[in-house]
């Protein structure tokens, strides 16, 4: 990078520079680091285009460019991701939430409006990361009680930071799956759990597979381990959720759709689509009049 530098040629220089690394979307890339670095965004980055590359932030954009060619998520180079319009810290303990969960999220949202006339209804995003989730349906609905659960207590300190930055109140356990709420009622039941089959993870894009805790990745053989074991613990509950919604890997919804359906808790089951039209989201969705023995 030379001393005269425009903030323009500075981002074609490290576009250019990720694109010879093998970097995705290194046009992208270079543009999240570049606002972060400046400190500017939407109508203020475009202005400050022709402008000097500020001298005293030449050394973190440096930074900054050499860890995203050396594959780390920019995510957590900047450590933050929007989700559903609110800002979520992230860290390499956590995932980086991707847009396709907001639609897990509309479709619970639609569901609970349908089958819940009112009163306190009692959600929980298991495996919940940075929280996102939770702190969505939490500020969505603000009169829900809200909880989440997760195996790592790093991921879950992460969770309560989002939470508190977004102003709602979560409550948090730490544990495996649904074990930390054996014996409490559970109204709806939200889970993006971890889906890659073990032996599928070493082929994954770099950035996921170096750089994002495998623990929030690996879902056992065939990736179906962690919803089995859902529907296993459903028995520590006094009734199962009226609505349970899971996102999942590509080609893994009929088997989940058959695995709910074969509990025979919940009449509805339903298949949503993302937005590239792969099957993402399996609900089951039991009316309230409804009642089902465990």
């Amino acid at each position: 990078m030379t001393p005269e530098q425009s903030c323009r040629e500075a981002f074609v220089e490290a576009s250019s520079f990720l694109e010879k690394c093998g970097v995705y979307e290194p046009h992208n890339n270079a543009r999240l680091l570049l606002e972060h670095v400046l400190g500017v965004y939407g109508a203020q980055y475009y202005m400050m285009q022709p402008e000097p590359f500020p001298s005293e932030l030449r050394s973190r954009w440096e930074d900054a460019v050499t860890r995203k060619a050396a594959g780390e998520p920019a995510q957590y180079i900047i450590g933050s991701q929007e989700f559903y319009g609110l800002p979520f810290e992230v860290t390499p303990a956590v995932l980086i939430p991707r847009p396709e969960t907001e639609l897990l999220v509309e479709a619970v949202l639609r569901a609970a409006d349908r089958v819940f006339a009112g009163g306190a209804v009692r959600a929980v995003d298991i495996g919940t990361g940075s929280g996102t989730i939770a702190v969505t349906m939490a500020s969505l609905r603000p009169q829900w009680q809200v909880a989440a659960g997760d195996l790592s207590a790093d991921a879950l300190q992460v969770a309560a930071r989002n939470a508190a930055a977004n102003g709602v109140q979560i409550d948090f356990r730490e544990g495996d799956l649904l074990a930390p709420f054996a014996g409490e009622r559970l109204d709806i039941l939200v889970s993006n759990p971890p889906y890659i089959p073990a032996d599928d993870i070493a082929g994954l894009q770099q950035e996921v597979r170096d750089h994002e805790p495998r623990l929030a990745l690996d879902g056992g053989p065939d990736g179906l381990a962690p919803y089995r074991i859902m529907v296993e613990q459903l028995k520590l509950l006094p009734a199962p959720p009226q609505i349970v919604g899971f996102e999942l890997g590509m080609g893994q919804a009929q088997d989940v759709a058959a695995l709910l359906e074969s509990a025979g808790h919940w009449p509805e089951i339903i298949i949503v689509p993302d937005l590239a039209g792969i099957e993402r989201h399996v609900l089951g969705v039991r009316p309230s009049e409804q009642v089902t023995k465990m």
